[in-house]
């Protein structure tokens, strides 16, 4: 779980901290394109993550809604009626 969490999440900041060293600390104009470049990556690190999840939990509603299926088949009413 830590390492989830270190791929998720730090990763993607330490890129992009290291980007914006490098544009404050770079000097001149390859310093700025190339610590753009390297901002981008870690942004791009994080958007992928993010879109991941989201699509996973799509995975999650499909399951949890067959369940309800299954379960409104087996009883005659859906889990949270009361």
């Amino acid at each position: 779980m830590l390492s989830l969490r270190v791929i998720r999440y730090v990763l993607p900041a330490v890129v992009t901290v290291v980007g914006i060293a490098l544009m404050a600390f770079g000097g001149g104009e390859d310093g700025l394109e190339g610590g753009a470049a390297v901002v981008g990556a870690g942004l791009s690190i994080w958007l992928i993550n993010f879109l991941w999840r989201v699509g996973v939990s799509g995975d999650r509603e499909r399951d949890d809604e067959h369940r309800a299926r299954a379960y409104f088949d087996e009883h005659g009413r859906w889990p949270d009626d009361s």
